[in-house]
C-alpha cells in the first residue's frame, strides 16, 4: 500500500486537496474531513484507473516541510 501526501487548502466554499505526486486527481468538500475522505476515494479511483489502462502508478515522492520566514 503506497501512502500519497496530500495538500489541503481552504476554498471559499470549504477545502479542495489534491496531490503533488499525482496529476490531475483532486477533491472538494465542505470540512477537512469531509474533503480528506473525498481525496482518499478520489485517489482509488484514479489508481485503479491508472492501473486498468496498464499504466504505472506514480511513486509517492513529496514529503511535508516547512520554512521559517525571518524577514516577515
Amino acid at each position: 500500500m503506497k501512502r500519497y501526501l496530500i495538500i489541503v487548502e481552504p476554498t471559499s466554499t470549504g477545502f479542495s486537496a489534491y496531490s503533488p505526486d499525482v496529476p490531475g486527481c483532486g477533491a472538494t468538500g465542505g470540512s477537512r474531513a469531509e474533503v480528506r475522505e473525498n481525496m482518499e476515494a478520489a485517489l482509488a479511483l484514479h489508481l485503479e484507473g491508472l492501473q486498468e489502462e496498464g499504466g504505472k502508478l506514480p511513486e509517492p515522492r513529496s514529503r511535508p516541510g516547512y520554512v521559517i520566514a525571518h524577514r516577515c
